[in-house]
């Protein structure tokens, strides 16, 4: 669990250009109950963003998705 706490912190400074516009646009959302956390660990996993309140996860994709590693990586964490 520890590393996964890690590397979600990791992820946080590390966001990606869309993840940071993305942030920008919910955080002020927090006002009206609206709770976003970015790159929360959930499970095995470690998503881009998730509001507790409505169970709603949002990963938003990069380039890497796009790459035959990251295709068959996404495959596998879909199955």
């Amino acid at each position: 669990m520890e590393d996964r706490i890690s590397f979600a912190r990791k992820l946080r400074q590390d966001q990606t250009p869309a993840e940071r516009r993305f942030w920008v646009l919910v955080h002020p959302w927090r006002e009206a109950g609206w709770h976003f956390r970015r790159q929360a660990p959930i499970g095995p996993f470690v998503v881009d963003f998730v509001c507790e309140r409505t169970k709603l996860v949002i990963e938003i994709d990069g380039d890497n998705h796009y790459s035959d590693e990251g295709v068959s990586r996404d495959a596998n964490r879909t199955a």
